[in-house]
């Protein structure tokens, strides 16, 4: 896991719960707000997935070459 993939979840937990605290006080800028740190955050985890995805391919790359 990298700093990327920890630093998406967290954001991402973060706009949940922006989103349902302005769902739930029917205020429509912080549940928007809240969706948009969410995208955000699933973003980041998708980039640090990706990262992780490569590196792991390197790594099988280059056991496979010995």
């Amino acid at each position: 896991m990298n700093k990327q993939q920890v630093k998406g979840a967290a954001t991402e937990a973060v706009g949940k719960v922006q989103k349902s605290v302005g769902r739930a006080t029917r205020n429509g800028t912080q549940e928007a707000k809240g969706a948009a740190r969410e995208m955000v955050g699933k973003a980041q985890k998708a980039y640090g997935n990706a990262k992780e995805s490569v590196k792991r391919r390197d790594r099988d790359i280059d056991r496979h070459a010995r």
